[in-house]
């Protein structure tokens, strides 16, 4: 049991799988039983918040660094590109409620939004680090209520419901 709660805590570490891909490991059966929600929620979210500290104070930094780096460039450029495009695009649809639209970008689980692209956004923004993280949190814990609804099939039910109707 041990085993799979430090698997969802290294799982919710990941870029773009995050907690998003940790909750339905966690409420699988893949490796034994399901782990108890609970639990399983505050491992995730410690786990996805962890990296958040180091991506708003270090990364633009060390993809600024890296950016012209022979083999690491393109990469770093990207994510570099990728954080700035989605932190502009942010600010254009947001205006005064930028950190609302943090929240609502990394809450919605879609795929490349989340704490590392939202906290990377946050920083090349330069939005004040206190709010921009309460935001990217509450953001994570309804990207996990979202995911544990979908992993149990509350949504799958729901559809099944209405579309009979």
């Amino acid at each position: 049991m041990l085993k799979k709660y430090l698997l969802v805590f290294l799982i919710s570490m990941i870029p773009l799988i995050e907690l998003r891909g940790a909750v339905p490991v966690g409420l699988s059966q893949l490796w034994g039983e399901p782990l108890e929600i609970l639990p399983l929620y505050i491992i995730c979210i410690i786990g996805n918040m962890l990296p958040v500290p180091f991506i708003f104070f270090f990364a633009r930094k060390v993809l600024v660094w890296g950016s012209d780096k022979k083999f690491i460039g393109k990469f770093f450029k990207f994510c570099l590109e990728k954080g700035e495009k989605g932190g502009k695009k942010l600010q254009e649809k947001a205006g005064r409620g930028l950190y609302w639209a943090l929240f609502l970008f990394v809450g919605i689980p879609l795929p490349g939004t989340g704490a590392w692209t939202g906290t990377l956004a946050a920083s090349l923004l330069d939005m004040d680090f206190k709010k921009s993280v309460i935001a990217v949190i509450v953001g994570v814990v309804l990207a996990g209520v979202i995911m544990g609804l979908a992993s149990v099939g509350i949504f799958g039910a729901f559809g099944a419901i209405f579309a009979n109707t």
